[in-house]
């Protein structure tokens, strides 16, 4: 029996977007993805969230399901839009009721709430009147919005992630264009990417000097990051698989807990790298209780001078800054995102930021698979997710036994849905979800899941 840690957190993770639907319904504004996803052949099959998984409808049914797993925690993220219309200006209560309920229905299933303030769904008033993350302005109105967040929710949510993946929202959304809110520039993504950080800054200020003195819960941010492997042995690529990192995860995590963006995005990038001021340094520096990461892929990393990488989800910003070229081994396995299965590279991203940011209480808050699932007589037996979990927990628990303060994992996803630019393609559920019916039913994973909760550990 390998076991985890006493108080191991064992989760599973969503978004509100794609799961929630009511997309018009009980006052919720638009969101900069409502409008992204209605735009004729920017989603595969012509797909959008308008209903997505109707968790909005059935999240009491949703919880009893988490409930039967064991989960002990839950992450999930509030719609801007549903809770300030507008992203600013008058609150709707309706939204308030609506994540009040849903919290209420975890606690009173032993289920801990985790909760993201924000998710990509930007509200579309705020790209429309303010030019979205490319203005210094929509920061206050994060700070805002969080307050709001804080006050009406922080006497039963302990557990705050400002920002999700704010690499995808500037380098997706205003770099590559596949993202909304659908802008291409190789300037803007670095803008965007700064104004997430301030707006982590400002929200992470205001509940600590306002509400964690007696509230008593933890503020971070949730940032993605695949390994990168040197391709060989050679000085050049030990160089340019670091560098592929620092313009990864470095990027948002090198202010966070050093202070500025890595020395190796200011050579390269030069004045299209934001500068902080000495107040936003101080916000942002240090603003973290805990690491969160989501995890998915490994790469390899070789040195090459000049050229772009067209992979969008392959390359780990702009790659023509970087100098960096990426492979993935043709023995690898491949998951349906055709994302390369590497146990290996999770523990060693997991030691990497270890050594690199002084040991930090780490929370992995996604991984997982995406999968050909089939309903086949009323089951889905979904045997190469587990295969990929327990190859993923082994090397967890193994980064845990080198050392690594990984104090929980969140599987993404509970439920199949809206894969964003993917559409209802892609599954990466633990619970099968049929999208016409909205029917769900638990897949062979879930009840893995659950008995690896059970025992805090997997067998054998």
């Amino acid at each position: 029996m390998k076991t985890f840690p006493d108080e191991f957190i064992w989760g599973s993770a969503t978004s509100a977007y794609q799961i929630e639907g009511a997309w018009k319904e009980a006052g919720k504004g638009l969101s900069i993805w409502d409008v992204f996803a209605h735009t004729p052949g920017k989603i595969s099959g012509g797909d959008n969230g308008d209903i997505a998984t109707d968790h909005y409808h059935r999240f009491r049914e949703d919880v009893d399901l988490m409930a039967d797993a064991g989960l002990s925690a839950y992450r999930f993220s509030i719609s801007w839009s549903r809770i300030l219309p507008a992203g600013y200006g008058a609150v709707n209560q309706d939204g308030i009721r609506f994540y009040s309920e849903l919290i209420d229905a975890l606690l009173d299933r032993g289920i801990i709430p985790w909760v993201t303030l924000f998710h990509w769904d930007l509200p579309a008033a705020l790209q429309f009147e303010y030019d979205g993350w490319l203005s210094e302005k929509t920061p206050e109105f994060f700070r805002d919005y969080a307050d709001i967040c804080f006050e009406h929710f922080g006497d039963r949510v302990k557990h705050w992630i400002t920002i999700n993946e704010p690499w995808v929202a500037a380098m997706l959304g205003y770099g590559q264009g596949t993202f909304a809110p659908g802008r291409v520039s190789r300037s803007e993504p670095y803008q965007a990417a700064h104004q997430l950080l301030r707006a982590h800054g400002f929200a992470a200020e205001r509940y600590r000097e306002t509400y964690q003195p007696h509230q008593h819960g933890i503020i971070g941010m949730a940032n993605n990051c695949d390994w990168r492997e040197p391709a060989t042995n050679s000085p050049a690529d030990f160089e340019a698989a670091e560098r592929a990192l620092e313009f990864y995860l470095g990027w948002f995590a090198d202010p966070l807990y050093r202070g500025d963006y890595p020395e190796s995005m200011r050579m390269r990038v030069g004045d299209r790298l934001p500068t902080f001021s000495h107040e936003d340094r101080a916000r942002i520096q240090g603003s973290c209780d805990f690491f969160g990461l989501n995890h998915y892929n490994t790469m390899y990393a070789a040195h090459r001078d000049g050229g772009a990488q067209t992979d969008v989800y392959g390359n780990g910003g702009i790659s023509e800054d970087q100098d960096v070229a990426l492979s993935v081994d043709p023995e690898w396995e491949l998951s349906a995102m055709k994302w390369a299965i590497v146990p290996w590279g999770c523990r060693k991203l997991l030691e990497w930021i270890d050594a690199r940011y002084d040991k930090p209480d780490i929370y992995i808050t996604e991984n997982g698979c995406a999968t050909d699932d089939m309903v086949v007589d009323g089951a889905v037996d979904d045997q190469a997710r587990i295969h990929y979990l327990a190859s993923y927990l082994e090397a967890c628990r193994q980064a845990i036994d080198n050392g690594v303060r990984l104090k929980g994992y969140f599987l993404w996803s509970l439920l199949d849905n809206f894969e964003w630019a993917h559409g209802y393609s892609k599954r990466f559920g633990a619970v099968y979800v049929d999208f016409e019916t909205r029917e769900r039913i638990p897949k062979a994973s879930l009840k893995w899941y659950a008995d690896v909760i059970h025992r805090n550990g997997l067998s054998g």
